[in-house]
């Protein structure tokens, strides 16, 4: 039976992102939201997605403070065949998302200052576990069908669990930086991102029965009373085995005497005869009557029994005897070492739970470039490096032994590049198109739980998107916009626990400008994934099927302040 402490390895594995790279979120706020593509922004949102383009803003100071609501539901259909019921949801919920931005413009300078959830900023909820959690349970059953070959008692047919997980990621960005205008071409920027990350997780396994009989009956405290019964078992066919080789040393010693009487002439002549004779004594004859007794011959047959044949009985009875001490000795081993095997299996069937924190903290260096050749078109262009992050433990339960408190774990974010083209040549009509490409095979993502190899990207990931503004007045607008992801994971990478589908993200929304200083933005999105089917390979079934999915809806509202 696999070991339940695959539980913990899990732990380590959940990641959570709602739009963008693996670990990145790139829905940064009301205006991305409603459009799907802002890598070309001017606005105060290019903080973020275009911060080389602030000094297109107007001189003095520009605030936004930006909240969503995601919600996310996560599908596993798992075909393992043993499992009661594969299919399981997990539910993922952000009701607050707030990212935040602040800029001061000045002549050909623009310092700005944002914040957010780069990474995760959710929790996720599995009330049933996951496959991962109850395959190993579920293979306790056929692990245990040989019982009935020992007490048809034993039928074991069915098991039954209490599975529950919750995790919470948050990787929050605190960025600062500096753009600079060039020429009315041309500005840069740098800054850097502060990145403080803390994970939470808490999950247990507990009440595990095994079906008996049709009665539903505690996994361990059943497993362990069989043992004791096979265990009292063993030792009373370990007694028989040593009863049974005894007679056959009785049998084979009595053979020999019989052996020497008949190298003596006597083997014609029955044990009343040889007593008369003077060949043995009443004693001896006693004792080799007492042998064939417990061989099954009655006294009247012994009577009249030569020596000859007595020691052709004594050596099949001691050939018989040695063979039953042999498989009374076997049934005693066996017996044993199924009651060890429960026993030791039952060690891994009782509760366990663990309730871990994780913080720690990274920095992000950013450079940008936004190039406008002319008051209709806009290009951004930014480059994120890789985040290297260490998370320490902190914890409070760890039955598992598999998080000691104040070890430290690498949780790297990929690096990613952005692109964006902007354009604004129509009163009426505002368009941007946007890329990212995500560096995740520069990351290290540890082993896949199902199976301990490398969880693999076969390529970087990316994400276009594009979005459209209809300017209905000059204080109203309404956008759409559409953005595609795949991350570029191969089979390896995926498991119930994390997994990576390509998706299509469909947006739409409003601008109210309330005034020349304020404005709102909301917008509404709906994340469609595509299905992921993985093969899996058991060491004891063989491969099986899973298929993962998605689906995630997020509200955004915001406003925007300027004093100028």
């Amino acid at each position: 039976m696999k070991k339940l402490t695959l539980l913990a390895a899990l732990f380590m594995l959940f990641q959570m992102a709602f739009a963008g790279g693996l670990l990145t979120n790139t829905n940064q706020s009301a205006q991305f939201i409603r459009m799907m593509s802002r890598n070309a922004s001017l606005d105060i949102d290019a903080v973020y997605f275009n911060p080389a383009g602030l000094t297109s803003m107007e001189d003095g100071w520009h605030f936004a403070i930006h909240n969503q609501s995601i919600y996310q539901t996560k599908t596993v259909d798992s075909k393992f065949p043993f499992l009661n019921d594969g299919k399981y949801e997990g539910i993922v919920e952000a009701p607050l998302f707030p990212t935040a931005f602040a800029v001061y413009k000045k002549d050909k300078w623009a310092f700005s200052l944002g914040f957010g959830p780069n990474g995760g900023g959710g929790s996720a909820d599995f009330d049933r576990g996951l496959p991962s959690f109850e395959i190993p349970i579920s293979k306790v059953v056929p692990a245990l069908a040989g019982l009935t070959q020992i007490n048809p008692e034993y039928n074991v047919t069915g098991y039954d669990a209490d599975l529950y997980f919750s995790g919470s990621s948050i990787f929050w960005g605190i960025q600062l930086g500096a753009t600079y205008k060039v020429s009315d071409a041309f500005s840069v920027y740098g800054g850097v991102r502060y990145m403080p990350a803390k994970n939470t997780y808490v999950g247990t396994i507990s009440n595990i029965q095994l079906e008996v009989n049709g009665q539903m009956q505690g996994a361990q405290d059943w497993m362990n009373s069989t043992a004791g019964v096979l265990y009292g078992q063993s030792a009373y066919y370990s007694g028989l085995a040593q009863d049974a080789s005894d007679a056959a040393d009785f049998a084979r010693e009595a053979a020999t005497v019989m052996d020497g009487v008949i190298n003596q002439g006597g083997g014609t002549f029955t044990l009343e005869q040889l007593v008369g004779a003077g060949f043995i004594t009443a004693a001896d004859k006693a004792q080799a009557e007492y042998g064939l007794q417990l061989v099954g011959y009655e006294q009247s047959a012994i009577d009249v029994m030569d020596i000859n044949t007595m020691k052709v009985v004594y050596t099949a009875a001691g050939d018989e005897f040695e063979a039953g001490a042999a498989a009374a000795t076997s049934g005693s081993i066996l017996l044993a070492g199924t009651a060890t095997g429960l026993e030791d299996n039952a060690s891994e069937l009782g509760d366990r739970e663990v309730d871990t924190e994780q913080t720690g903290a990274g920095f992000t260096p950013i450079i940008g470039f936004n190039i406008s050749p002319n008051e209709d078109w806009n290009i951004g262009i930014k480059y994120e490096h890789k985040t290297t992050l260490t998370l320490t433990n902190s914890t409070r339960v760890d039955d598992l032994g598999l998080f000691p408190d104040g070890a430290e774990a690498g949780s790297d974010v990929p690096g990613f590049l952005s692109a964006g083209v902007g354009y604004k040549g129509l009163d009426w009509l505002e368009a941007q198109l946007s890329y990212n490409m995500y560096f995740n095979k520069g990351v290290d993502w540890g082993g896949n739980v199902r199976d301990y190899s490398s969880r693999e990207i076969d390529k970087n990931g990316y994400g276009i998107g594009l979005g459209l503004q209809f300017n209905l007045s000059d204080n109203f607008a309404f956008s759409v916009g559409g953005l595609y992801g795949d991350q570029g994971v191969a089979d390896s990478y995926q498991s119930d626990f994390s997994y990576s589908n390509a998706n299509f993200t469909p947006g739409a929304g409003i601008m109210w400008k309330i005034t020349d200083a304020l404005t709102f933005d909301a917008g509404v999105s709906n994340t469609f994934y595509i299905d992921s089917e993985v093969t899996f390979n058991d060491p004891d079934v063989g491969s099986y099927n899973e298929i993962f999915g998605k689906s995630t809806i997020t509200f955004a509202a915001g406003l925007s302040y300027s004093i100028f």
